[in-house]
């Protein structure tokens, strides 16, 4: 379902008019928190070259990071399913939470305790001051929708999610689901 209106859990698709934007096209965000002070958000379908022990080498994982966002990336954020593992979490909404004991994790990872389909590592957040998210959607920047897939949006395949929504949307968002990403391709 489409709204004007975000708030936290739901999923922020940008538009196909923010093409060429380096930080969002094409990106969806869930958006962990949202108030009158502004707003916080990850990037869901944007994956980058390291796994988690490229960061951390003790880690011995190869869990995907992903760019969370153009806010603060060198500094590592998770968002999981498993807050019965994990002390200090924060519930966003749907069984899904944000950040926690990054001590237990660790040694969650090293004991085989937790999988890539109950955590997802970012560098970076994505981030709106007062007003700001609510004026980029004035500016038809951000389709607003619910997070229909609750927790298992976690475990959901980035490669094609944004043009899955494009086409789900219908309409003109059809033809945008199979532009190139870069339309100077075409």
């Amino acid at each position: 379902m489409i709204s004007t209106i975000p708030k936290k859990g739901n999923l922020l698709i940008a538009e196909p008019s923010i093409i060429g934007d380096t930080s969002f096209n094409r990106s969806i965000i869930l958006l962990a928190d949202h108030t009158e002070e502004g707003s916080i958000g990850f990037i869901l379908n944007k994956p980058l070259e390291y796994t988690i022990s490229d960061l951390i080498p003790e880690l011995n994982a190869k869990f995907k990071v992903y760019n969370g966002g153009p806010v603060e990336q060198d500094n590592l954020y998770f968002i999981h399913k498993i807050p019965d593992l994990i002390p200090d979490s924060v519930e966003i909404s749907l069984g899904i939470y944000w950040g926690g004991d990054f001590n237990k994790v660790a040694e969650l990872i090293a004991n085989n305790q937790i999988s890539e389909k109950n955590i997802r590592f970012f560098l970076g957040y994505s981030g709106w001051e007062t007003d700001q998210l609510m004026d980029e959607l004035k500016t038809n920047s951000w389709v607003v929708t619910e997070n229909i897939y609750k927790h298992e949006i976690i475990e959901k395949d980035y490669e094609f999610f944004w043009k899955e929504k494009m086409m789900e949307f219908g309409g003109n968002y059809t033809i945008w689901s199979n532009a190139p990403e870069d339309p100077s391709f075409n």
